[in-house]
């Protein structure tokens, strides 16, 4: 076929055929079709749409465009979040998970812009490798329990050349692209089951609760198609998630959590997310899933399937025995609140660009990253406080970098004289 003919076709706003989108990724991750070819086909995609069924013969295609895993173990599991500010939570989830008799096997991604990326925190740890093979990603699994790693060359290349022209073309917020890029990589790790957390809010790519659950039911829906059990929890990002924006920051505040004594909202969701797993890949019922998260917590097993992931990595796990041994940075500043009142709201992604500022985060793919910048978050929506009271901590270690930080942390609050209710963090489950 004549790939201009198909452009031609989605264009003119027709379904296109399951044969005429394998041979797009096919030949796309070949390199027989170019950039410019390539990009006009995502931008009738983006503006068109894809029905159903392009978007599961897309997800399919996208998955068999390498390597699929086989276990041969039981319960296998994953999760996957589509992005926020503070959101170490998988940190913590998949230790809990392995150290209740759950198998994690997780392929996550970097941070780019105002969302943090797990790869970037799980780096915080000196030694920690996670450009790991296949092979031994398995290896990992089977003798931990829990193992996250990052995209291999083997595993739905398809994804990683299409994701950096999307990003590249302005065609990323498309709910069947998004669909497709996520769950070709998540099918193509072959677990079992697969729990979603699909934010919604200023923090999140999903701006309003109904495009996220739009985005969750899609995702469910496919990824039942293709024979998984999946679940999807759409979960709020009005508002930072935990105390900590930042890499080496969250992983602190898993090791915390790991110990009992993260924020609750935080600790909420990572009990919940790891109990809905558990459940989903049949290691239990839902409340003796729920009673084993808690226990792995209280006993210490937990956290020391996170040592032992770690270290599996190559990772120093005298930083998870003694997280007082991340570095620090060198410029820190106390943000104080301009008024007395009520926060009533935060625009969550000017949290998540003034981490960016401090040097948390990258705007390119090459930019490097300081582990130990980031915010600690002091008062969150609905919280009252007095003019003068802190806020937030910044930290990084260019100095230049606080004053615009502060100013951008600053103008993503609003106050009230009078309380404004929260909304609850876990707004709705699909499944």
């Amino acid at each position: 076929m004549r790939f201009v003919d198909v452009i031609r076709k989605k264009r003119d706003g027709e379904a296109l055929s399951e044969e005429e989108i394998e041979a797009f990724v096919s030949a796309y991750t070949a390199g027989e079709i170019p950039d410019y070819q390539a990009s006009a086909f995502l931008m009738a995609c983006f503006l068109r749409g894809l029905n159903d069924e392009e978007t599961s013969a897309l997800t399919d295609a996208m998955m068999h465009s390498g390597e699929v895993i086989e276990w041969k173990l039981p319960h296998t599991v994953d999760k996957h979040s589509t992005g926020g500010v503070g959101d170490g939570v998988s940190l913590a989830i998949a230790p809990i998970v392995a150290a209740c008799g759950g198998k994690v096997a997780m392929m996550s991604g970097r941070g780019l812009g105002h969302t943090g990326g797990t790869l970037d925190k799980l780096e915080s740890i000196p030694g920690y490798c996670a450009q790991i093979s296949a092979d031994r990603f398995q290896e990992i699994v089977k003798e931990v329990g829990a193992s996250i790693i990052g995209q291999t060359e083997r595993l739905a290349p398809a994804d990683k050349k299409l994701y950096a022209l999307r990003d590249a073309t302005g065609t990323v917020e498309s709910i069947p692209l998004i669909t497709a890029s996520i769950l070709g990589k998540k099918l193509a790790e072959g677990v079992d089951a697969l729990v979603l957390d699909v934010k919604a809010g200023s923090g999140a790519f999903m701006k309003t609760e109904a495009e996220a659950k739009q985005l969750a039911k899609t995702m469910c829906a496919i990824a039942g198609k293709a024979g998984r059990r999946v679940s999807a929890f759409v979960t709020d990002m009005d508002r930072p998630l935990g105390n900590a924006v930042g890499n080496s920051l969250e992983v602190i505040e898993a090791i915390e959590c790991l110990k009992g004594k993260a924020p609750d909202d935080y600790t909420e969701l990572v009990y919940a997310m790891s109990a809905e797993m558990l459940c989903l890949c049949g290691v239990a019922d839902e409340r003796d899933c729920r009673e084993r998260v808690v226990r792995s917590v209280e006993d210490g097993s937990a956290l020391q399937t996170f040592r032992r992931m770690v270290e599996m990595h190559g990772g120093d796990v005298s930083y998870i025995d003694d997280p007082s041994k991340f570095p620090r940075a060198k410029h820190e500043r106390v943000v104080c609140a301009p008024r007395d009142g009520y926060i009533a709201s935060i625009d969550t992604e000017r949290y998540g660009l003034a981490a960016l500022l401090l040097g948390a985060g990258r705007n390119r793919k090459e930019d490097a990253i300081d582990h130990a910048a980031g915010i600690s978050v002091l008062k969150n929506t609905g919280d009252f406080v007095r003019l003068g009271e802190p806020i937030a901590i910044l930290y990084s270690n260019d100095e230049g970098r606080l004053k615009e930080g502060e100013q951008t942390l600053l103008g993503a609050i609003s106050y009230e004289e009078r309380q404004t209710p929260r909304k609850p963090l876990i707004l709705l489950k699909i499944v």
